[in-house]
């Protein structure tokens, strides 16, 4: 029996997880000694409400950041004194891995590689508790008995899992190379509070609580093992304080259900019955038909499991049902086959690798205050060649984050050096470039707002040559003439309507995560004397942005409205900056009336029906939870421990 182990400072990554915010909230609430550091990039399936029992401690602290940055990890060993860590930050939902699987590599392995190397560089780490999954051991044959033990063969069956046996051999090797103090655990699947509702516990029970049919993948026959989410927290407290260094630790439970089974208890915790809420679909590329694992060694450390199937269901029901919007707007995550984009925002962090299957094709594309254009193929053959972008706007808000887009996603791009209303320059662009797809984010928007525009038509129409009111479709027409730019941008819409190879992304009042960028509307309004109090849709650029690449490359053609779901107020919108932001900022609101006596040009206010786009983009968020998660969570003020 290994000695026991008293941490003083201990790095947490991943910690407004699921998992991990159970283990960080457990150890503030038992160890007010520890100083509990955590790391979060704050991911699409990560939430800082989750560590809402600890954000009043004094011993918590939050760094938002990747564990990708080896030069912010080395800093906060450093800064922090750090001695222990304890790694849960990954990219886990193995369905996006058959989608998506470089992001995968890129976190699961080489964000575990920086870790390892810093904590080599830095010398004073004395425990590196490395989080994996019991999925590294492959498919249990379905007659065994005994499960697998922590000396069996690691056979990963999917890209997730591959990825956490790889990172599982370097931390093996830095612990055998570098006499780095290890512990590896591989878990069972957990259920329970704050779980992002792509796994399957969790959705089946949003979609039991609206009446919705539970998808299976399959017949349902596969088997898994399920803990509760306080018995894994309580497991990670025993391992910290009684692992032995050079260890595996398996946490898992003897108690197998079939997928189907655990449906039918859903089903029946919601008086449904399951025969006709119950929908079988589609099985996933590969779906191993149990994992089976064998606990005796973690037991031996005294841990136990506690809580029962039927207790814990239900105490994951109570929770979801008193917390329906913990998440938002979740319905990406609720369909059978869930296609997230995993992106955390784009301007600090354009981090989502380029991993699609691409139909080469001739493409032009256009991007403006109403409108981006994205491609159509000129054939429907399957021939793939990578992308190449040319994007017009170098200098501008929008053409600068598109540059840092594909530099993340390593799409190969250049800026244009033509200038818009130079038919030659443009044509010698092109034919130098040879570009798959060509953004043009360039226009005159006027500054600091388009009354700029008024007196200088000109320049207005060389560079630019939609309307008011409420669930404003694609295909209605552009009827807003108030203001000069308005009317420029119209004209540039209804001419490319003749065109089969151009789709059109109306943006319009455009919002993004630095609150410091004069182009801002965030930034603009509350710089503002005095603003209206008006709804309207409005665009988070930092959910969006990525999409519009996502666009190019489906081919996708035709006029979208590039807005968020759903309006917001100025006064909400200056609510949410008071509470995350400012909480001594106020404003004065005047009426429209009294706006027209300061303004030159009218301005357009209108809702932007975005159903066309959340088809296509289930995943995306709504106007208000968009603006919460991409925009003031970020920029949070409180969050200084």
């Amino acid at each position: 029996m290994a000695t026991p182990y008293t941490p003083k400072n201990i790095l947490i990554t991943g910690a407004a997880g699921f998992i991990a915010s159970h283990v960080c909230n457990r150890l503030i609430r038992n160890y007010p000694d520890y100083k509990i550091v955590v790391l979060d990039k704050l991911d699409y399936c990560s939430s800082l409400k989750n560590l809402n029992p600890s954000c009043s401690s004094p011993n918590f602290k939050f760094i938002k950041g990747d564990i990708a940055s080896a030069d912010l990890v080395h800093f906060i060993l450093l800064t922090e004194s750090i001695d222990t860590i304890m790694h849960f930050a990954a990219q886990t939902h193995v369905d996006n891995s058959f989608g998506n699987s470089f992001e995968f590599t890129k976190n699961n392995i080489y964000g575990t590689h920086v870790l390892l190397e810093a904590c080599k560089v830095t010398g004073q780490i004395k425990r590196f508790i490395h989080v994996s999954t019991d999925e590294v051991y492959g498919e249990t044959d379905e007659d065994a008995v005994v499960g697998n033990h922590e000396a069996s063969q690691l056979l990963p069956t999917n890209p997730y899992s591959a990825t956490k046996a790889g990172a599982e051999m370097l931390v093996m090797a830095y612990g055998r190379s570098y006499g780095l103090p290890v512990i590896t655990t591989r878990g069972n699947n957990v259920y329970g509070t704050n779980q992002f509702p792509e796994k399957l516990i969790p959705k089946f029970i949003l979609l039991a609580m609206s009446g919705k049919p539970l998808p299976i993948h399959g017949d349902g026959s596969n088997v898994r093992s399920y803990l509760y989410c306080e018995d894994v927290a309580e497991a990670f407290e025993v391992i910290l304080h009684k692992g032995e260094v050079g260890h595996v630790y398996n946490i898992g439970t003897t108690k197998e259900r079939r997928v189907i089974d655990v449906a039918r208890d859903i089903c029946r915790l919601f008086n449904l019955d399951p025969e006709s809420q119950i929908k079988f679909v589609e099985n996933r590329p590969f779906n191993d038909q149990r994992y089976f694992l064998d606990d005796q060694k973690l037991k031996t450390l005294g841990w136990y499991e506690k809580t029962s199937w039927e207790e814990g269901l239900r105490k994951t029901m109570e929770w979801y049902v008193s917390n329906p919007d913990w998440w938002g707007d979740v319905s990406g995550a609720l369909l059978p086959h869930p296609r997230m984009l995993m992106v955390t925002g784009i301007e600090g962090q354009f981090n989502a690798p380029d991993t699609s299957n691409l139909d080469s094709g001739s493409v032009t594309n256009k991007f403006s205050q109403n409108g981006m254009l994205v491609p159509s193929p000129k054939s429907t053959t399957n021939s793939k060649s990578s992308l190449k972008f040319l994007i017009y706007g170098r200098t501008g808000w929008i053409g600068g984050l598109l540059g840092k887009i594909c530099e993340k996603q390593g799409i190969p791009f250049e800026y244009g050096k033509g200038r818009l209303e130079q038919r030659a320059q443009l044509l010698a662009d092109i034919q130098s470039v040879k570009p798959t797809h060509v953004f043009n984010a360039a226009g005159v928007t006027g500054r600091p707002n388009v009354d700029w525009c008024e007196n200088h038509r000109p320049e207005t129409i060389r560079t630019n040559v939609v309307g008011t009111g409420i669930g404003f479709k694609e295909e209605d027409k552009a009827n807003f003439t108030g203001s000069f730019y308005s009317k420029t941008k119209a004209m540039v819409e209804e001419l490319l309507r003749e065109y089969d190879n151009v789709c059109t992304l109306r943006v319009r009042m455009p919002i993004s995560s630095d609150l410091s960028n004069p182009r801002n509307f965030i930034t603009k309004i509350a710089r503002y004397n005095k603003v209206v109090d008006i709804p309207n849709s409005m665009t988070i650029l930092d959910e969006l942005l990525p999409i519009s690449v996502e666009m190019a490359k489906r081919n996708l053609r035709g006029i979208w409205n590039f807005t968020n779901p759903g309006v917001v107020s100025h006064n909400e919108i200056l609510q949410m900056y008071k509470e995350y932001i400012d909480p001594k900022f106020n404003w004065v609101n005047f009426t429209l009336e009294e706006q027209a006596k300061v303004i030159v040009a009218p301005r357009s206010n209108n809702e932007l029906d975005a159903t066309k786009l959340k088809n296509e983009f289930p995943e995306m968020l709504s106007i208000k939870d968009s603006l919460i998660k991409y925009v003031f969570e970020p920029n949070r003020k409180t969050f200084k421990w």
